[in-house]
């Protein structure tokens, strides 16, 4: 399964703009992130047949904790919400469910089902969804960093197993951002040293199939070279 998935784009997606979609419209935030849960499914669902193997999905950073509290309160209650009502969707469809991140700092019961669901899950062999929660590329690292001393020969390969906590992950093909923000904000620095990135317009509750492909499609007019001088195949992308 993982070898197949392997084959196909690995694609990481900041979702950004739920919030300023719902005032914009005289809504509460909170009714931005459930619209925002939507475009989760809609993604999700056209990923497969995109070529996309992997999704990764930036839904709550480390430093999301400093928003508001009765904010923070609503988004973990919608992850409850997603845990508890999506993943027989996702058993049906081949979804394959992990989540990475801290998982110490999120209220009780949360860890226990996200472990539930990723278990349900693990058979899937459409695509690989990572939801990152209470995540930060920089913490990642510098715990796998810690990790090293055990390691008589360190290589890439083995490092970015500790940073993800997994074997044979391919490394990011293209990272998107929706709401016209520009930057990475600590998602995925080690995975996407490659990766291409699309930034657009779009709130994330609008983003769609047809924002998908569009930004697929923006992917393939580019020139992969790695530090080479020659276009590097799809199938013939290195790892870290």
């Amino acid at each position: 399964m993982q070898s197949d998935l392997s084959s196909k784009l690995h694609v990481g997606i900041i979702m950004d703009g739920n919030g300023r979609w719902a005032t914009r419209r005289g809504l509460s935030r909170l009714r931005g992130h459930e619209a925002g849960v939507e475009a989760i499914r809609r993604v999700v669902e056209a990923a497969p047949s995109q070529g996309i193997g992997t999704l990764t999905l930036y839904a709550f950073s480390s430093d999301n904790w400093r928003r508001p509290k009765v904010e923070v309160t609503a988004l973990m209650g919608l992850l409850r919400f997603y845990l508890a009502n999506e993943v027989q969707a996702l058993v049906r469809n081949g979804v394959r469910l992990t989540v990475i991140g801290r998982r110490d700092r999120l209220p009780n019961g949360i860890a226990a089902a996200i472990a539930r669901a990723e278990a349900e899950t693990a058979d899937g062999d459409a695509l690989h969804l990572r939801i990152a929660i209470d995540y930060s590329a920089r913490d990642a690292i510098l715990n796998a960093a810690t990790q090293v001393a055990g390691f008589d020969k360190l290589t890439r390969e083995t490092f970015s197993e500790l940073v993800t906590g997994e074997q044979n992950l391919r490394d990011v093909d293209l990272i998107i951002r929706t709401s016209g923000e520009k930057r990475l904000s600590d998602f995925l620095l080690w995975e996407g040293a490659y990766a291409e990135l699309h930034f657009t317009d779009r709130m994330w509750p609008e983003f769609d199939m047809d924002d998908l492909a569009e930004a697929l499609a923006s992917f393939h007019r580019r020139e992969r070279r790695f530090g080479g001088l020659q276009p590097v195949a799809l199938e013939d992308v290195p790892s870290l």
